[in-house]
């Protein structure tokens, strides 16, 4: 479902670090989760382009869900934000450990 692009390209500016920014989290951070395992949350269609949501950890062992989208080859974060407990429990049990 992901196609994500096998050189990893972000786009990144002013508008879409500051909405992170808000959120709590770093560009950096909103890489980790798409370069690492991660787990897909959602996939639509909205404002004229595809968007994918999805649910990973940090190195540092924050779990967040990124939103993002695909200009061409370049992936152009959306939002990120602190995924709920209920999120993190789902994330949790795909790796397979215990609640």
């Amino acid at each position: 479902m992901e196609r994500v692009p096998e050189a990893f390209e972000f786009d990144w500016d002013q508008q879409n670090t500051r909405h992170l920014k808000r959120h709590k989290v770093t560009p950096e951070e909103f890489e980790e989760i798409i370069l690492s395992d991660h787990l897909e949350l959602d996939y639509q269609f909205e404002r004229g382009e595809e968007r994918f949501k999805v649910l990973g950890m940090t190195r540092s062992g924050r779990i967040l869900i990124v939103v993002w989208t695909l200009r061409g080859e370049i992936i152009r974060a959306v939002t990120a934000y602190r995924a709920s407990r209920r999120h993190e429990r789902l994330l949790r049990e795909s790796w397979g450990e215990e609640p």
